[in-house]
């Protein structure tokens, strides 16, 4: 028979959607059997723009779902797409009653008998781990005299109402269930360019459970807290499988927690760069408390890129309710060795849990700004989110409203950029199965200026850490304070319906509002802010994308043909203050409440690993000030002697400007420019040149 497997719709723009896993998984079970298995996955029909935003779009989903005449039809269902699911089943239903509707996920598992009870649309709940017991179910199904009640880890209908089976053990071998055959969805090239991103990225399953209890997780509960990975030699015959037969270009590794045992990240690491696939670049997810620099630097060498720790706050008290058994103060030091390694981290924060305090909330705001402030680090903050089957939803459920919408609650959003009237009609009739769009009230500040957090802090840790926590040190402000009337000052002007704070207004108020901010002040402890936040502009101000450079040789005896030429992504910018020191600093953890005066300038200019800073000294700025693209090597070098030749013969100084020359093509300060006698052996140098500028302790950032 035929079985559809589908992904309801889900649009939300700043995200990008990959493949469907789970279903793909489901879908690989079932291959070896004589059914026939199609997957939907209806958000890349949406990027496709074959499936309309309309009132009418759950209407086309059935449609399209019944061309394929199937028998069964089974939903991957997550926070953000339950209520579509619910209401193309209830499509599915009026066209063909006969149809068998089958539910799963980890938000329909601990809703099962109440989504059975309320939506008479779905015939049966998989709970859990969904291979062997979906596989089971269609058996059933495909069985007229077979019956789904001994079928483990089942809740479905009955003539007596509804029933729900015992739990299905867990896979004790994962390595028993096929490999994810991504034939069954479109090439990953094809979820790259829909998505606007630059590479084809594979979700790649290496693991399944977490052992810890945080009590906004339900993933932890589907798995019963015991992580289990597949064996390090299946997934890395994947991962070169994937790369050479379908274009994988990078992989996120799915698997709560990574590094929770130590000898299978190891293990994986090594074999990988033994397999010669440590170019693949990949994603994991990690805490503080399980790795060190030692195993960073060997996930780097494997080809580790980024990854997520899971901080949740910085106020002790919240940890302890939220039940993270972590270290806060080992934070600084694990980041500083993550970028050290050469890995991107990005610390995910949580806020607006039912106890926090406005100190509690403060507390998570700092760190998170500290935590940004040490450069090459992303920082993400959102709002709790209620999820069924959790510790949250079992003791505060009774507390759920309905205010704004959290990261977990958009996509959906499919009538004129609003909700459409039956999935609001769902969400507010049933709270306990749709809690992922409630909130629970907070004594640290109300839902929407916890929204606002949530939706626009990081637009500030993004981009102007290290100013915004030293301006709040110096004027004594709590962040939060300092956030609203930052907000407030950057709005300024914007319409009712634009967002608050772009990272373009961002940049265009910030400066400003520092300069207001202290004017006036009889004293002024830190007089640096404003160059500081001047530095973090030049930051901005660089383009992503480098030109392309490579070392060459200079022939001296040519300096009337070379004309060098300043890179024109470059911003040579001079400060009062030792800003690289102050930089180092807080790489460190430290916020100084005092920066040493000296001029300095810093060249900025792009790079794939982030902006790069570099001291260059006062004849190095002079230097690329002449690099017009006109005049030659040999005019620069006349027009710098008088100042910085004079204790030198001509001859000498001139070699010495063609070797800044060269020197400052390596450090990419100068457009890339080819040598008209590479032949020539006389007066060789290559980039390796010295005397100019030097690459500074501010180093990349971002």
């Amino acid at each position: 028979m035929n079985i559809a497997l589908v992904f309801p719709p889900f649009f939300f723009e700043p995200m990008y959607n990959l493949p469907p896993l789970g279903l793909i998984n489901l879908a690989s079970f079932l291959k070896p059997s004589a059914h026939k298995v199609k997957i939907f996955d209806f958000p890349l029909d949406i990027r496709r723009k074959s499936l309309v935003l309309d009132t009418h779009i759950y209407l086309q989903c059935a449609r399209r779902i019944l061309e394929f005449s199937p028998r069964v039809i089974g939903f991957s269902v997550q926070c953000t797409t339950y209520p579509p699911a619910v209401n193309i089943a209830r499509e599915l239903k009026k066209l063909d009653p006969g149809l068998k509707i089958v539910f799963g996920g980890p938000g329909v598992s601990s809703t099962d008998e109440l989504a059975l009870s309320r939506f008479p649309c779905i015939d049966a709940v998989v709970r859990g781990e969904g291979e062997i017991t979906f596989a089971e179910l269609i058996e059933a199904y495909n069985s007229p005299s077979a019956s789904t009640h001994p079928i483990a880890g089942v809740t479905c209908r009955s003539a007596g109402g509804i029933v729900r089976n015992p739990d299905r053990a867990l896979v004790e071998n994962l390595d028993s269930l096929p490999s994810s055959d991504y034939s069954f969805v479109s090439p990953f090239s094809e979820y790259r360019d829909l998505c606007g991103i630059g590479r084809s990225i594979a979700l790649l399953e290496v693991g399944r459970g977490c052992p810890h209890r945080c009590v906004y997780c339900s993933q932890s509960i589907m798995w019963k807290r015991r992580p289990r990975t597949f064996s390090t030699g299946r997934i890395i015959a994947e991962m070169k499988h994937l790369a050479d037969h379908f274009g994988a270009q990078c992989f996120l590794l799915a698997f709560d927690q990574f590094t929770a045992k130590r000898s299978f990240a190891e293990q994986f690491c090594h074999e990988l760069i033994e397999a010669g696939l440590n170019s693949l670049p990949w994603y994991c997810i990690s805490r503080l408390d399980t790795v060190d620099k030692d195993l960073l630097d060997l996930m780097r060498r494997a080809g580790c890129e980024t990854m997520c720790y899971g901080i949740d706050s910085g106020s002790k008290r919240t940890l302890a309710f939220i039940h993270k058994e972590i270290d806060r103060e080992i934070l600084f030091e694990r980041v500083r060795e993550t970028t050290g390694a050469g890995i991107i981290p990005t610390l995910s924060f949580v806020i607006g849990f039912p106890e926090e305090t406005r100190d509690d909330l403060e507390q998570t705001l700092q760190l998170a700004l500290r935590s940004a402030a040490t450069g090459n680090t992303n920082v993400l903050v959102q709002m709790a989110t209620i999820l069924p089957g959790t510790e949250l939803h079992t003791k505060y459920s009774h507390l759920l409203v309905r205010k704004v919408a959290t990261y977990f609650s958009l996509g959906i959003e499919f009538d004129q950029g609003g909700h459409l009237a039956c999935d609001d009609l769902l969400i507010d009739s049933q709270p306990l199965i749709f809690s992922s769009f409630y909130n629970l009230p907070c004594p640290a500040a109300t839902l929407e200026q916890l929204n606002d957090i949530a939706s626009y802090f990081t637009v500030i840790a993004a981009l102007y850490p290290r100013s915004f926590l030293l301006l709040a040190l110096e004027l004594k402000l709590p962040l939060h304070d300092l956030f609203f009337s930052f907000l407030a000052r950057a709005a300024h002007g914007q319409t009712a319906t634009s967002l608050r704070l772009t990272p373009l207004s961002c940049i265009k108020s910030f400066e400003d509002f520092i300069a207001r901010r202290l004017a006036g002040r009889p004293a002024i402890e830190r007089p640096f802010i404003p160059e500081l936040a001047r530095y973090e502009t030049c930051l901005l101000r660089t383009v992503e994308n480098s030109q392309s450079t490579s070392p060459f040789r200079i022939d001296s005896s040519g300096m009337d043909s070379l004309k060098p030429l300043r890179n024109r992504k470059l911003l040579l910018e001079r400060f009062t203050y030792d800003i690289p020191s102050l930089i180092l600093e807080f790489k460190y953890g430290h916020f100084p409440q005092t920066c040493p005066q000296r001029p300095v300038s810093l060249a900025f200019t792009p790079g794939p690993g982030g902006t790069k800073v570099r001291e260059i000294n006062e004849f190095g700025v002079d230097f690329l000030g002449l690099c017009d693209g006109e005049k030659s090597l040999n005019d620069i070098a006349d027009q710098l002697y008088p100042k910085y030749g004079a204790d030198k013969k001509r001859g000498e100084f001139a070699a010495e400007c063609a070797e800044a020359a060269a020197t400052l093509t390596g450090l990419e300060l100068l457009a890339q420019w080819q040598d008209p006698y590479p032949e020539t052996k006389g007066g060789e140098t290559d980039a390796t040149g010295k005397g100019c500028g030097k690459e500074d302790h501010c180093g990349s950032s971002r």
